[in-house]
């Protein structure tokens, strides 16, 4: 299996050091972390050496105008994904991060055990928004041209107690496998309760459901 390499783009120093940490534990420390600390490091380091698994980037790395930084790394490597770092949560700018092609979002005010979460959920191909980023914004706030269903809300009663207990631990953006650990059952039977669970909200992805059930505040 080819050591993971990991492209973290940050110019503050400590949290770096931060997120590379985060980074190595959670490829088990068989990973090679390339740390650049502005837009013209970040975009030559795309350029140079073997391709790059994961990228965490700071939203306001220097150089970087807006997003701009970000549609370079994806017009660049659009099949990689990125993650943006940033020390806001504002809805506005989180929902942006995602219609220019980032797969996560996270605060720098995130605990080590969230940083990890999320960056475990956007390897295994999902997406992490942050909790509190979801707040008691309505669904349009993020994901335009798709809907969730009216009747979701009368759809969350006919949830278990297994699949709400999953749907939590999802919207704290663990992967299948950390739920399946936590809640000391098969990785197999998490996949059969989240297929439920969004068959049940008549959604068609984790993300949706994760943000009808803030919607409802369940």
């Amino acid at each position: 299996m080819d050591r993971k390499r990991i492209l973290i783009a940050d110019d503050h120093p400590l949290f770096q050091e931060a997120l590379k940490g985060v980074a190595l534990e959670v490829f088990s420390g068989d990973a090679e972390c390339v740390c650049t600390v502005n837009v013209r490091e970040t975009l030559q380091a795309l350029d140079n050496g073997r391709a790059f698994d994961l990228i965490l980037l700071d939203l306001k790395l220097p150089g970087a105008d807006g997003f701009s930084c970000l549609i370079s790394v994806r017009s660049k490597v659009p099949s990689v994904p990125v993650v943006m770092v940033s020390s806001t949560d504002h809805v506005d700018i989180v929902r942006e991060s995602f219609s220019y092609g980032a797969m996560g979002y996270l605060p720098k005010s995130s605990s080590q055990d969230v940083m990890k979460n999320a960056i475990r959920l956007v390897m295994s191909g999902s997406t992490y928004i942050p909790t509190e980023a979801l707040g008691s914004f309505g669904v349009s706030h993020f994901v335009e041209k798709e809907v969730i269903p009216d009747g979701t809300s009368g759809a969350m009663s006919a949830l278990t107690p297994r699949q709400l207990a999953v749907l939590d631990l999802l919207a704290e953006g663990k992967a299948n496998k950390i739920i399946a650990y936590e809640l000391d059952i098969s990785e197999i039977t998490v996949k059969a309760h989240v297929s439920a669970i969004l068959r049940k909200l008549g959604v068609s992805n984790r993300l949706q459901a994760v943000i009808a059930a803030k919607n409802m505040k369940v």
